[in-house]
């Protein structure tokens, strides 16, 4: 471990916690881990899937009981029960993982639990105060949402910009920002950024947890990293390198981003034809999809990337349009049949459509591959077990068993389980909606190493990503979506993120 480096700014300690220590059932998750914020900073928390970043924060936020250490803001010891409590005394967190009332409008979702009140006399709640509250949030932090939209209504990335702009509606005096730019555009990323910079200017502590890491050098006064669980160093952040971070986090050199390309592209095996959504904004899309091929999608926000995807799949209703596999049209009207047709999709939202979160490892690995797994008219636990303990280890997923529920594994790890449980599927066409979304530098690699290999087996992979590095390290060649529609087709080796921009922009 390292010695922490002092900040030479002399700013007041905001936030300092010490020795903390967190276990849960077979995993010790952190282990005498500090961490100091000063007010006017963003302080980054950096580390693995699995090292412990979000547990420290619900800890702070109340979410977890800590086992031991102590927690001090402005010098006061304090050690919040519940998450209500920590806004009530200054302390918000935007979660990774948003845990919204979706059939609620944006507004009702704001003042959740402190609903503003027609009067001290009258108890009923006030939607002209709540629709006035919300509306001067939203003006100040220069977010464009009307407040009476329904949630389920917004896509992803708006959904979090509500979740921003709650958490400094109460004002609060050090904010958590767990991963929040992984569904957000490189527009949006920018708009976030001018909002922390606006709270760092108030006095503000921020916490920045992310695994971008020209986000991080950019955004931050301090970074601290942890690995399994244990505080490894704190620095200026001035002071690293993308190349010094990454060996802090796993311990070791990761000299290329990306794995070699060595897959070899065969003849069209796909074909989707005039493809046009029935509730959006899809709208007659063409393309094939070879054999071999790492084929991307590239696109802004609401460009039409995961519809697309989606329609595909069976799990959005189809319009128009048709699909041929091997030259055999295929109708892949819902799930099961595009399962049964060799169609398998990571969807992008793991919490909402991927996980069941009260369910363990191994039943969240062999869901969708159960009749395999039959022996006469029971399951075969030795089959299951096998499967189970393949996925875990090919995807070096940290989890106490396989009995272990998937919830209470990092955001990373359950996308390493539900991965494992696509690949357990035998898929031809793998479709991918933003695969590494949350996940660290390491785990990345690996798995960019898996959709590589799976290319090299002769399958189709077609991945949906907002990082425009990846799609041009891993593809062959990118899709570009604008506004509902198909902008153009380019090669993934011979073009540019500014030649995809402008392809991302033209129906914008």
């Amino acid at each position: 471990m390292e010695k922490q480096t002092a900040s030479s700014e002399n700013k007041s300690v905001l936030l300092k916690m010490e020795g903390i220590c967190k276990e849960f059932p077979g995993v010790k998750a952190l282990d005498n881990v500090n961490l100091t914020v000063k007010a006017g900073t963003v302080h980054a928390l950096m580390g693995e899937n699995g090292a412990g970043k979000s547990t420290l924060m619900k800890c702070l936020f109340g979410v977890y009981n800590k086992d031991s250490g102590h927690i001090y803001l402005e010098g006061n010891e304090i050690n919040f029960r519940t998450s209500k409590e920590a806004l009530e005394n200054g302390v918000a967190m935007v979660h990774q993982e948003l845990n919204q009332a979706l059939k609620r409008n944006v507004m009702d979702n704001m003042w959740l639990g402190r609903f503003p009140k027609i009067s001290k006399w009258c108890p009923l709640t006030s939607e002209k105060k709540m629709y006035d509250a919300t509306t001067k949030v939203f003006e100040e932090l220069d977010v464009h949402v009307d407040p009476k939209t329904v949630m389920s209504r917004m896509p992803v990335s708006q959904r979090q910009m509500v979740e921003i702009a709650k958490a400094v509606s109460y004002h609060s005096k050090v904010i958590v920002f767990d991963e929040p730019t992984s569904s957000l555009t490189e527009e949006e990323v920018e708009h976030l950024f001018r909002i922390i910079n606006m709270l760092r200017d108030r006095g503000c502590g921020i916490i920045y947890i992310s695994h971008k890491m020209e986000e991080i050098l950019r955004i931050s006064d301090e970074v601290t990293i942890m690995r399994d669980g244990q505080w490894v160093a704190t620095r200026p952040a001035k002071e690293l390198t993308m190349n010094e971070i990454i060996r802090l986090m796993v311990g070791r050199e990761l000299t290329n981003r990306y794995p070699e390309k060595d897959n070899v592209v065969g003849e069209p095996i796909l074909q989707v034809k005039n493809l046009t959504a029935q509730y959006s904004l899809l709208r007659d899309v063409s393309f094939e999809a070879k054999a071999g091929e790492v084929l991307g999608v590239a696109g802004l926000d609401g460009s039409g990337r995961t519809e697309l995807l989606e329609n595909i799949f069976g799990i959005a209703t189809r319009k128009e349009g048709e699909i041929y596999l091997h030259g055999r049209r295929v109708m892949n009207r819902n799930a099961r049949e595009s399962l049964n047709n060799k169609f398998a999709m990571l969807t992008e939202e793991r919490r909402a459509t991927g996980i069941f979160g009260i369910r363990d490892i191994q039943a969240n690995t062999t869901i969708s591959s159960l009749p395999k797994y039959k022996k006469g008219p029971f399951l075969s636990e030795k089959l299951m077990s096998e499967s189970t303990e393949w996925g875990i280890n090919a995807m070096r997923t940290k989890t106490p068993s396989q009995r272990t529920q998937i919830r209470s594994l990092s955001g990373g790890n359950q996308q390493k389980v539900i991965l494992a449980r696509w690949l357990l599927t035998d898929p031809e066409v793998l479709l991918l909606d933003e695969p590494t979304r949350g996940i660290d530098v390491g785990a990345k690699y690996e798995i960019y190493q898996l959709i590589l290999e799976l290319a090299k087996q002769g399958k189709t992979v077609i991945m949906v990503s907002s990082e425009m590095p990846e799609l041009l390290g891993v593809c062959d060649r990118i899709l570009v979506m604008s506004g509902g529609r198909l902008s153009g087709e380019v090669d993934a080796k011979e073009t540019s993120q500014e030649a995809i921009m402008t392809l991302a922009a033209k129906y914008a």
